[in-house]
Parts: C-alpha cells; structure tokens; sequence
C-alpha cells in the first residue's frame, strides 16, 4: 500500500473536518487525526474549543485505534470534557484504507454546556405555575354561533331543547356561559334570550341567583 492513497483519504477526510466545523462555529470542534503518526497526530482543527494545535499527540482513543484493528469504527456521541472542564458529546469515526489498516480518525466535540444553559433557561421561559384560575380560559375568540352550540349541546344532554330547560338548569347554563366568557359578545344577551325563550329580566335574574 502507497502512502498516496493514505494521503488522498487523509485529504479528503480534511474537508470534511473543515466543513462540519464550519458549520457549527461555536459550538461543534472537528479535529483530523493522522494516526500514521502518533506523536504528531492532529493534521486539522476546525473551530477550535480544546485548544489543541496542529502536530499535538493523538488521544487515548486514538492510540487504542492503532494498537487495536479490531477497535469499533465508529463511536457515537459519547460523553467528554474540554480542558476546561466544560462537557461535551463526543462522536470518532475510524479511517482504515484499502489494507484495513486504521490510519485516520475525524472526532467530533460538541460542547454541551452552551445547550445545557439554553435548556434551562428555555425551561424557565415555559414553566407554568400550579395556581389555575377559577375558571377556564381559552385563548381565542368566542362567536355567537359557539353561544348557540354550547346552548344546544347543554340541552341536548338533559335529552330536551334550550326553550324547555327546567328553570334549574336554565339558571345553570346561563351562569356556566357567563364564566366561560361569552356574555361579553356583542349582542350575547339578546342571542341567549332568544334561544331560552326568556326575557332579559330573567337572564339578569339567572346571573344574580
């Protein structure tokens, strides 16, 4: 085997090192090991997190990679820290060429910390409190027509029609459209009466019982 094909696959390993770094500046670093030569491994660095530079020493895992050819290809986002300490998620994925020898690895580091901090604070953005107020409330406007449907459907379910309502249950159901806001239509009040069969005076005198 030529070391031109082991630089033809290290060459276009970099461009997918460089790109996916780009990609995600900030946030994702993309480094190229060149594992033909361990001591001086790292051939490319795309935004840079870890800080490391261009000749460092490969990692642990890469020289697992070269000590072991039956080491996994591919290890997907496991857990990692930068020097610094922030976290992240990690993912390698082995080169071997045309021998089946191990002679890249391109290794992704996604620092974590920053979609942690995001995560919270989106948390906070969305957390509700357990106080509910005392009625239901929907955000959307009412029509007249939901008035008649919510009339209807109360009478339908006492098997009768909203004009034959007992005076129980008429009480009943002009309170319960009240509190779900739909007295406040334009027009409601004379809509509900209509349906009823009643008087304003006795939708007034509903309201107050």
């Amino acid at each position: 085997m030529s070391d031109t094909e082991d630089e033809l696959l290290l060459r276009e390993a970099e461009k997918i090192v460089t790109a996916v770094g780009r990609m995600f500046p900030g946030l994702c670093e993309a480094v190229l090991h060149d594992l033909r030569d361990p001591d001086h491994a790292v051939r490319a660095v795309e935004n840079n997190l870890s800080g490391r530079r261009i000749g460092d020493p490969a990692t642990e895992l890469g020289l697992a990679r070269i000590a072991d050819p039956g080491h996994p290809e591919v290890l997907q986002n496991y857990p990692n820290r930068f020097p610094d300490g922030r976290p992240a998620k990690s993912t390698s994925v082995g080169i071997r060429n045309s021998e089946g020898a191990y002679i890249a690895a391109v290794c992704l580091n996604l620092d974590v910390s920053l979609l942690s901090t995001l995560t919270r604070g989106l948390e906070q953005l969305l957390r509700t409190e357990d106080h509910r107020p005392p009625v239901t409330e929907t955000l959307r406007a009412r029509t007249l027509d939901e008035l008649r449907g919510v009339a209807e459907s109360f009478a339908a379910a006492r098997g009768t029609t909203p004009r034959a309502l007992a005076t129980a249950d008429r009480v009943a159901l002009v309170q319960a459209v009240q509190e779900q806001g739909y007295l406040e239509l334009k027009g409601a009040v004379p809509a509900l009466t209509g349906l009823l069969g009643v008087s304003r005076a006795t939708v007034y005198n509903d309201l107050r019982r």
